[in-house]
């Protein structure tokens, strides 16, 4: 005869740990953002070496296509989870001097071993809901992310440079040929926060 004795025991029955409530168990601290090692190893050390809190610089192409124009900056922050199955950031962009606080963003992104790429989710405040993206290093050692869903008018890619100890560079580039040619929209540079 099966007796209920709760519902943490019963998940433990279903997933087939020892039946023992008292087992070792892992500190919040373990399993988010204390450790870092995990994400500095094989292939997650791809995104792992962004992890740090960076200040961000950026220049949004204008309408005339040759006028780049300095936006408000940000500040981004890139974290290892459970040291080594994901790396996740927060973005925090700077409002416009004397205009409201803007909302933030956060990425998930989990390499898939299997495939060899990254799988990426992404929400923000002001577009709340899933964005999936996907991403591959290339051979130069950059990353380059591609929109999967929801789809956009233009395809879109998102390129990461390799960091040095300055900093590291991004562009985002739209194609309005099917991705036979990009034209870079947006750029950030990365400097470590002080």
């Amino acid at each position: 005869m099966i007796k209920y004795v709760g519902a943490a025991a019963s998940l433990l029955f279903i997933i087939g740990a020892p039946s023992t409530l008292a087992q070792n168990v892992a500190e919040p601290s373990d399993i988010l953002m204390d450790n870092t090692e995990g994400c500095m190893e094989g292939p997650i050390a791809q995104f792992g070496r962004y992890i740090g809190d960076w200040d961000i610089a950026d220049e949004g192409l204008q309408q005339d296509g040759v006028t780049w124009q300095p936006g408000n900056g940000a500040r981004w922050n890139f974290t290892c989870v459970g040291n080594g199955i994901a790396v996740q950031d927060f973005w925090m962009p700077n409002g416009a001097p004397g205009g409201p606080v803007p909302g933030v963003g956060t990425n998930l992104r989990i390499y898939d071993p299997a495939n060899e790429r990254w799988e990426i989710a992404w929400t923000a405040t002001r577009s709340p809901g899933f964005t999936h993206i996907r991403a591959e290093q290339n051979e130069q050692g950059d990353i380059v992310m591609h929109w999967v869903s929801p789809a956009l008018p233009q395809p879109r890619r998102i390129t990461f440079f390799t960091p040095t100890e300055e900093g590291w560079d991004w562009v985002m580039e739209l194609s309005s040929d099917g991705g036979e040619s990009w034209l870079p929209v947006y750029k950030i540079k990365a400097t470590p926060r002080q």
